[in-house]
């Protein structure tokens, strides 16, 4: 008996402290509820991310469609600016910058995932972590500015890419709309266009409000893909339009000089790092892969067919109209129906990349404002965050 009672006394010692640090394990699970709830999309949990996650051609659809925006039909003049052998140069070494960086960026957001046991990190958490990994003590310290004023930027930056498309929506629509009277089918006529004045462009602007507004309520980037597909057809198929027509009578490119001036490469350079709009978009689209070890290769896929798609858009555009070149190449088309085709499909390729630009400054806005109310009020603070979001933009 007293053997027994000896090998009884240990297990309900046992017991005992099992039940003693029980509350604390339960505590340690509810706070780690708690802030995957805080990291995580509000649509989404991460059980869901990993059964969930987007596919490999999914990553491969939304990296292509976050770069494919207005920017490259501004890149012919944007040649201009910078000459013909320079310009075309300076867009190969800027892609590679770009892809470089954002792998580095993937490579170190991947790094600390691992280190901290994470499942997922974002641009911030990645700034921040890197700040605290730093030697020097006064960055270490301040490692949460870093953190905050990414956010900002990475806000400022995407709502600015909306912003931008909302005014190019409003005005390719309101130039379709105006030569109506005046477009033909006939498209090597050189007849003069006779614009009909229409409303403001303030008005087109508030006719696209209730699209764009269904459109953000989609939260879910397997969703999304459908909308970049979408948007991706229909620029790849305006792009083949307006290269099917630069390509047909290309005058002798020697009369275009190989550099431009200095004073004017600013403008390039401005204009092609606009293009290059998809470094807000890479670790939100590699933390929804379902296998994020395959995003570094369709990260350098999907940068090496935008940097050539771009190349080759600047440098035809500028060869076939030369000093006439217009800050749109669209501008440049004859005034028919299969040229001014190109605008309305850029129209419903744009409607659809505002979603997947707007999915960034949300992904940083609406959980740290969750985070702040109960249960009950999480969705409907949600949608009234992205309806004031939009209406801003």
């Amino acid at each position: 008996m007293s053997v027994t009672k000896s090998t009884e006394g240990p297990q309900g010692a046992v017991a005992i402290k099992l039940d003693l640090m029980s509350p604390p394990e339960s505590a340690k699970k509810l706070e780690n509820k708690d802030s995957t709830f805080l990291e995580e999309s509000p649509s989404e949990s991460a059980g869901l991310k990993k059964t969930k996650g987007i596919t490999v051609f999914q990553a491969l659809i939304h990296l292509v469609k976050g770069n494919m925006g207005t920017g490259i039909l501004g890149l012919p003049l944007a040649v201009k600016n910078a000459g013909i052998l320079m310009g075309p140069l300076s867009l190969l070494v800027m892609g590679f910058i770009a892809c470089h960086c954002m792998h580095i960026l993937v490579k170190c957001a991947q790094r600390f995932c691992k280190r901290l046991n994470k499942p997922f990190m974002d641009y911030g958490d990645t700034v921040m972590h890197g700040l605290e990994a730093n030697p020097n003590a006064w960055l270490q310290n301040h490692a949460h500015w870093g953190r905050h004023i990414v956010s900002f930027f990475l806000i400022v930056t995407q709502l600015g890419f909306c912003c931008v498309y909302i005014v190019f929506l409003a005005d390719n629509l309101k130039q379709v709309v105006e030569a109506v009277n005046s477009t033909t089918n006939n498209c090597y006529s050189n007849e003069t266009v006779i614009l009909t004045p229409t409303m403001d462009s303030r008005l087109y602007m508030l006719s696209f409000l209730p699209f764009l507004v269904l459109l953000v309520l989609i939260r879910n980037l397997r969703i999304l893909t459908i909308f970049s597909m979408l948007a991706n057809i229909s620029m790849l198929v305006s792009l083949v339009i307006i290269i099917q027509y630069i390509t047909q009578e290309i005058p002798d490119p020697s009369r275009l000089p190989l550099v431009a001036s200095w004073k004017t490469y600013p403008l390039f350079f401005g204009t092609a790092i606009f293009s290059f709009e998809s470094i807000g978009v890479v670790l939100p689209l590699e933390n929804k892969m379902k296998n994020a070890r395959h995003f570094p290769a369709i990260l350098s896929l999907g940068m090496s067919i935008v940097t050539s798609l771009y190349i080759g858009m600047a440098a035809l555009g500028y060869l076939r109209f030369g000093d006439d070149i217009k800050a749109s190449i669209s501008l440049n088309l004859p005034n028919c129906w299969l040229y001014q085709s190109v605008k309305l499909l850029y129209i419903a390729g744009i409607l659809c990349t505002y979603a997947l630009q707007f999915y960034v400054p949300a992904e940083i806005i609406i959980p740290f404002a969750i985070s702040r109310v109960s249960t009950r009020w999480a969705l409907p603070l949600d949608l009234s965050i992205r309806l004031v979001m939009v209406c801003l933009t």
